[in-house]
């Protein structure tokens, strides 16, 4: 070949590297450009609901007080994120709440009042001044024109709406509710019928006996653990079931995936038919997630923490199996070598000269795969109807108590930290000797 024809495929190499540089980005703005209009982006911020996104994110640092009015029977109702075990009663209503036969009274931090009388209700709104609404025959009745009414008052003749930075005010045909917001999560230790409510800790730990039947520790702990708004006791139980199906899931598919991995070793099963039928159940298993798993073999076993297991078992089956056969094929030939010299059989050769080279890759793996495990064992959960994701899906559902919802996300959080550092010291253990 001549230099000119060596120029000039040099050339051509150059020219389409230069065309490829460039057709790469135009493509990927291309596609993004698809994107921006396929899925509408433009049309989030008018479908994006503020007023929403700011109650979701009050709730969950924050409980609110229910003050119910029913306006089919009437009596007034004072309680906790509406809770029946959060219910006040006539001897402990909060300071800023005054109860009648068929009337209340609220006195909001910022000034403004709220009073129920009956089918009436006045809001005196600092700022703003009073409006008062009924329930009628009609209909919700307002005593003022509709069309005036400002952005945060929603009203319709069915319900009005009234958000203020205070409380939040609801009337329909069925009831009249005021919500009023608070920091912190009331009742996360005590409920209102436990006699430990509202003492402080120096109280339980050193003061004279609350409750004569039982000691304060023992007592404080009882009625901690079985909390019915928080259930502590049900949420430690459905943390270690959580835990649970990632440890036997992953530890269980390493278990069948290493004896299999050897069929599907170029270097230690010769036939070619073998080897290709093991790797294709490998894609097999691996190849269909493990949320399907789970739903297909919820059908066949039923709802519960083993189906859960199963369906981590038979997705990390195909994957350990992959990369544990990987493994397999890049050991030293020379160590199984010498000591075939010295007559070891088979099983010893393997043993003694091919496990512990993959070792450090088998259990770095299988660690690597426990603490990614935690993470969709709480998804897995949630269809199954085991442990952690299970209640977090039912306060999702809900839509009730948000800071339940943020609660068990903390300790979701706090269980992937506890299994990450779990893991980490003991690949540091086992595999590096530290």
């Amino acid at each position: 070949m001549t230099d000119a024809a060596l120029y000039a495929q040099a050339d051509r190499l150059i020219a389409r590297k230069r065309l490829i540089a460039f057709a790469l980005p135009v493509l990927v703005l291309a596609y993004l450009t698809y994107a921006f209009f396929a899925f509408d982006i433009a049309g989030l911020a008018q479908r994006a609901r503020m007023d929403n996104a700011v109650t979701l994110i009050s709730d969950t640092y924050s409980y609110k007080t229910h003050v119910e009015r029913s306006n089919r029977t009437g009596g007034i109702e004072v309680a906790v994120e509406g809770e029946r075990k959060g219910t006040y009663d006539a001897t402990n209503y909060p300071s800023w709440v005054t109860v009648g036969d068929d009337s209340a009274r609220i006195v909001l931090d910022d000034g403004g009042v709220v009073e129920i009388d009956g089918d009436t209700t006045r809001y005196d709104i600092p700022g703003y001044g009073a409006i008062t609404a009924s329930v009628g025959t009609s209909g919700i009745e307002v005593d003022r024109d509709p069309a005036t009414l400002p952005d945060w008052m929603s009203y319709s003749n069915t319900r009005l709406t009234i958000k203020t930075d205070a409380a939040r005010v609801s009337l329909t045909r069925a009831r009249t509710e005021v919500f009023v917001y608070d920091f912190g999560w009331e009742l996360f230790w005590f409920t209102l019928d436990s006699p430990y409510y509202g003492h402080s800790v120096s109280q339980v730990l050193f003061g004279d006996r609350i409750d004569p039947a039982r000691s304060n520790i023992a007592g404080a702990w009882h009625d901690f653990w079985n909390n019915p708004i928080w259930r502590h006791g049900d949420t430690a139980w459905a943390l270690f079931e959580t835990m649970l199906m990632a440890f036997l899931g992953t530890v269980g598919a390493a278990l069948v995936a290493l004896p299999l991995a050897f069929l599907a070793a170029r270097n230690f099963a010769p036939l070619m038919l073998l080897r290709l039928a093991m790797r294709r159940v490998f894609d097999l298993f691996r190849g269909i997630d493990g949320l399907i798993w789970t739903i297909l073999l919820s059908r066949a076993f039923g709802p519960g923490p083993l189906t859960g297991s199963l369906a981590i078992l038979l997705t990390d089956t195909g994957s350990f199996g992959k990369l544990f056969s990987e493994a397999l094929e890049n050991v030293d030939d020379k160590q199984i070598e010498g000591l075939a010299s010295t007559g070891a059989k088979p099983v010893q050769r393997y043993r003694f000269g091919v496990i512990p080279q993959i070792t450090p890759v088998l259990l770095s793996q299988v660690l690597y795969f426990l603490e990614s495990n935690t993470r969709s064992a709480t998804i897995i959960g949630a269809i199954t109807g085991g442990g952690i994701g299970l209640l977090l899906t039912q306060a999702i559902i809900t839509q009730k108590d948000w800071e339940e919802v943020s609660y068990y996300i903390i300790l979701i959080v706090l269980m992937v930290m506890l299994m990450d550092s779990l893991s980490g010291w003991l690949r540091r253990k086992l595999i590096k000797g530290d």
